[in-house]
């Protein structure tokens, strides 16, 4: 009897034992599947901004970055000089980008103005980048007079061409959360403002080029020709700021 109860035990213990290390196994192939997950999301996106300073950033036909451009509270903020120092400056990724979803945070200055633009390709007849890239607005929407001028002129919008469905944007001074999605495969771009999507458009096509055709931009010969292009934050002679800024090529 007491041999059949010992065999009995060791059975037990070693069926408890396999049961823990297949117990353990699991949690390590768990763990392991977490870390590549988290590896391969982190390799998905790139970090445009470190919040350390300007590097991975250029300016549009110029050499360097005049200290209009800082780097501050671990965002980049802009603020225009005075007098002689004054210069037009546009601050544009050193990299070309197509197909990509970019998430950004801004909030601008009260009565500010401001926008983000794509496409854009740097040509030395432009002192601007406005001639060849779309701009989605970045605008104080409650004291800035662009945004009497139109819907289409407003936070949000594809600029002089597709106005946002509501304004969600918060008050001057305060961050907004900006996801803005181009994809020329699928032909689709839209803008996702504070969790709402507000601006949705075509990006080539018959449907592009008719937009184009009804906006300021009917004569200008490069605007949103090129697919693959610079993606710029204006100077548009107000204060403002980014942070936050990454970018997922699709």
């Amino acid at each position: 009897m007491k041999r059949i109860i010992l065999i009995g035990c060791s059975i037990l213990a070693l069926t408890s034992c396999k049961n823990e290390k297949k117990e353990s196994q699991e949690v390590e192939v768990v763990k392991t599947e977490k870390m590549e997950a988290k590896t391969n999301e982190n390799k998905e996106w790139k970090v445009l901004f470190s919040g350390e300073d300007l590097e991975g950033w250029q300016t549009y036909n110029r050499d360097s970055i005049s200290s209009q451009w800082k780097v501050e509270d671990d965002a980049i903020s802009f603020a225009p000089a005075k007098g002689d120092k004054r210069i037009k400056e546009y601050l544009m990724t050193k990299d070309k980008y197509e197909n990509f979803e970019l998430q950004i945070e801004w909030k601008i200055s009260e009565g500010g103005n401001s926008g983000i633009l794509y496409g854009v390709q740097e040509m030395d007849k432009y002192d601007e980048p406005y001639y060849t890239g779309p701009e989605i607005q970045i605008l104080d929407n409650q004291k800035h007079p662009d945004a009497k001028n139109g819907l289409n002129r407003t936070a949000g919008a594809l600029y002089d061409m597709v106005p946002p469905n509501k304004d969600v944007t918060k008050s001057a001074g305060e961050w907004n959360k900006e996801v803005i999605h181009i994809d020329h495969k699928e032909n689709i771009g839209w803008v996702k403002l504070n969790g709402v999507k507000v601006t949705e458009f075509p990006v080539n096509g018959e449907k592009w080029k008719n937009m184009v055709q009804n906006s300021k931009f009917s004569q200008w010969e490069d605007f949103g020709t090129s697919s693959k292009g610079y993606i710029a934050l204006q100077d548009h002679d107000d204060k403002v700021w980014f942070r936050n800024i990454k970018i997922k090529e699709l």
